[in-house]
């Protein structure tokens, strides 16, 4: 029988006891009853005093002294109802505890409960159901519809459905394709579709989510030691408060009654109801918090260092531009290029890929192709021959055309990667990529200083202008950059030795900095990683926002966990000396206790909610989603903007005639059309989220600035195009400054628009 289950048990033993011995007490001899009472209290006393003992030997003092003294003092002076009831308020507090930490441990339990114990393996034509630790890598297995993805591995069939709202927080459903990973303890929110494993069971995510959720659960609260600190100077101190009232009046029931109600269940109770309400609150979020530790200096911290690539920027190559040469289009470029690269293992050839699928186009065989190590590679495509590669093994030893040097400038200050292309011998064009700052960075970064952080430093091992270009539209107090693992625990002890101090990452390079900070924050639902597992915190979601939420969930645990220690101490200071002062009764304060007891759990749990109040409901996700989606087909306009305001430094005439009437065509067929959609549709919804109502008016001032650029250059097109107007420099370079003016605003004006509707939908 499990410890609560005795608990229980002992609870309605008492209450029983307590029932029968009022019930004859009052139809019968009250002897008899007086019986009952002393029956039922003992076996609360032996247990609690075997408690005592045990918690001696380990060199602990805690709470359940007063507790033993007023049930033995109340036996000892032929006061068995107020025994009893002092047993049922003890063993009923044990109970509620119980209680209110299972309900706070709701969502952790939820983990290991729904993890997959059963998987569909097929071997041929026959599909069999075998337990998931029988799985071997590289197994095929069928995920039926509605069932949980039972081990790590990669997608046999395309377009997947899947529902990671329980494993990362993330309320949509997630299409996969084919060839793309799937992790474990995700819902399959479509079709059955077949799976080939990649990993054993015991080393999948869910199986390392749920190890770090158990470890969660057994944690002891640093609180809890804090607890049994106040019960080392109450205990002293209910002892001069009762045999000062007993020698006042001479009154030993007197004493009874104070020891009674300095019971100190508040101090038992609420330090580890809000601590497990907090983890469990984290955990819905998304955050997985190993234990109290972590919990009590997250909502102290001073400085975050942050590592730089896949936790302050997505991780890994990300086309940003495409430069090309004049009369060739983005789109040519990029199709050409990654109909070639299907044909190439290199890593940047995927991301090519994907761009151009991303972007709907028809990708052709590539066929002769030859490829050179570290330099690039030549094929046929569609006839024409295409090679991609360095400047040097595209451009050859011949001065690179003017389009070229801008292309290699701008590769420069952002610190990208180029990727030149050639078609039939000419140069066509370059694709730049870099690994791109996350969305929700400059607004986590603000929100961790309005949680308390005063320091944010960045510490990665990337080249200083790298690091830098990221670090300059960043509030960042410092850059460490070209640190090695070694040097990176250096600058965290040396942060370390002034202030409490959290980290990070999300790679295996940093799981030594994140476990030499006295906070490790693991960055991402990958689980079995080296940095989840020295990390005292995991982000199960990538999102770096949910480093400042737990930093919020952890400052409002903490406070509750004071308040309800020192209000229900506060509280039981009160009764003791009424209780003194012969205003309770031994029974009367033992009621009164109880309540005090109730009151201090109920506020405890309210470490389970978020605290902020809402005034209204959060937006639908899915409005966020159809809101980004609709920013990156604008931001294929906004390219191929960018494009001709590069065109029209060199471009006079009637070249420059159609680039000014194209982009005019762009900005009022594209842009406007989308800026008024947005007055139309998404600002209603975002006034509904009443507390974002206030940003509105800057996101409609900026609507107005658009439009009336568009307005401008609208006129600027139409004076161009007339026969009578000379097509001077001057007119090109107004329109020019238009063009960039337009696409820059507008690129701006999105991702604020963005940050709103993901506060709103999140409710925050």
């Amino acid at each position: 029988m499990s410890a609560a289950a005795i608990r229980t048990v002992l609870f309605l033993f008492a209450v029983s006891a307590l029932a029968a011995g009022a019930g004859v007490s009052w139809f019968g001899d009250a002897q008899i009853g007086r019986l009952f009472w002393f029956g039922g209290t003992i076996p609360i006393a032996i247990l609690l005093l075997v408690s005592i003992i045990r918690d001696l030997w380990k060199g602990q003092f805690g709470v359940d002294v007063i507790a033993l003294l007023s049930m033995g003092g109340a036996l000892a002076l032929d006061q068995p109802l107020a025994a009893i009831v002092i047993a049922v308020m003890y063993a009923g507090g044990a109970v509620l505890e119980d209680f209110a930490v299972s309900r706070a441990q709701r969502s952790l339990k939820g983990l290991v409960d729904r993890a997959p114990r059963v998987a569909h393996r097929r071997l041929g034509d026959t599909i069999t159901d075998v337990g998931v630790e029988e799985v071997a890598i590289g197994d095929v297995l069928i995920v039926r519809a509605g069932e949980i993805t039972p081990i790590d591995g990669i997608a046999l069939d395309s377009k997947i459905l899947l529902d990671e709202s329980a494993l990362t927080g993330e309320s949509l459903p997630l299409v996969r394709q084919a060839g793309e990973a799937v992790r474990s303890g995700a819902i399959n929110a479509g079709d059955a579709f077949e799976m080939q494993t990649t990993a054993l069971a015991r080393d999948s995510t869910y199986a390392a989510i749920v190890k770090l959720a158990v470890s969660a659960q057994h944690a002891k609260a640093p609180f809890i030691r804090m607890a049994d600190r106040y019960a080392a100077a109450l205990t002293p101190l209910t002892l001069f408060v009762a045999g000062g009232a007993w020698l006042w009046s001479q009154d030993p029931l007197r004493a009874l009654a104070v020891l009674v109600v300095a019971t100190p269940c508040p101090l038992i109770l609420a330090a580890p109801v809000a601590f497990v309400a907090g983890v469990a609150r984290a955990a819905r979020r998304g955050v997985l918090v190993k234990g109290g530790g972590p919990l009590e200096v997250l909502a102290k911290v001073h400085t975050v260092l942050f590592d730089k690539t896949g936790t302050l920027t997505v991780g890994g190559a990300r086309l940003t531009a495409i430069e090309t040469a004049p009369a060739k289009t983005a789109d040519e470029i990029l199709r050409l290029t990654a109909s070639l690269e299907q044909a190439s293992a290199h890593s940047v050839a995927a991301t090519i890929v994907n761009a151009a699928r991303e972007r709907d186009l028809v990708l052709s065989p590539p066929r002769d192709v030859r490829e050179q190590v570290g330099s690039g590679l030549e094929g046929v495509i569609d006839g024409r021959i295409v090679r991609a590669g360095s400047s040097t093994f595209v451009l050859g030893a011949a001065p690179p055309p003017p389009w070229a040097v801008r292309a290699q400038r701008r590769a420069s200050w952002r610190s990208a990667l180029s990727v030149f292309v050639s078609i039939d011998g000419a140069p066509a064009g370059a694709l730049l990529f870099a690994d791109e700052m996350r969305r929700e960075t400059p607004r986590a970064l603000d929100l961790l200083r309005a949680a308390g952080v005063r320091r944010i430093v960045m510490a990665t091992g990337d080249r200083a202008e790298t690091a830098e270009t990221i670090a300059a539209a960043l509030n960042i107090d410092a850059v460490l950059a070209e640190r090695t693992p070694d040097e990176k625990v250096a600058a965290v002890i040396l942060e370390r030795e002034q202030n409490l101090t959290m980290m990070v990452g999300d790679g295996v390079n940093d799981a030594p900095a994140l476990a030499a900070a006295h906070v490790g924050v693991a960055l991402g639902a990958r689980g079995a990683s080296a940095s989840s597992e020295a990390a005292d915190v995991v982000i199960l979601v990538e999102r770096l926002d949910r480093v400042a939420e737990a930093i919020a969930i952890a400052q409002r645990t903490r406070r509750i966990a004071r308040q309800s220690i020192i209000v229900g101490m506060g509280l039981s200071g009160v009764a003791m000396a009424a209780a003194a002062l012969g205003f309770l009764s031994p029974v009367a304060g033992a009621i009164g206790q109880e309540l005090i007891d109730v009151a201090v759990i109920l506020n405890a749990l309210r470490a389970l909610g978020s605290g902020a109040p809402r005034a209204a409901k959060p937006l639908d996700g899915g409005g966020a989603a159809r809101l980004h989606s609709e920013h990156e087909k604008l931001g294929r306009s906004l390219d191929r903007l960018r494009s001709i305001a590069d065109a029209l430094d060199d471009a006079a005439g009637a070249t420059a005639q159609d680039l000014i009437g194209e982009a005019d065509a762009i900005v009022s067929n594209a842009i406007v059309i989308h800026e008024r959609k947005d007055e139309s549709e998404v600002y209603p919804n975002l006034v509904k989220a009443e507390s974002f109502s206030y940003g509105l008016a800057a996101m409609g001032r900026s609507h107005r600035e658009i439009l009336h650029l568009a307005r401008l250059l609208s006129l600027v097109s139409r004076d161009i195009s007339e026969p009578e107007t000379e097509v001077d420099a001057f007119l090109i370079r107004d329109a020019q400054r238009l063009i960039e003016a337009i696409e820059s605003l507008v690129r701006l004006h999105s991702a604020q628009e963005e940050d709103l509707y993901d506060l709103a939908t999140e409710g925050i």
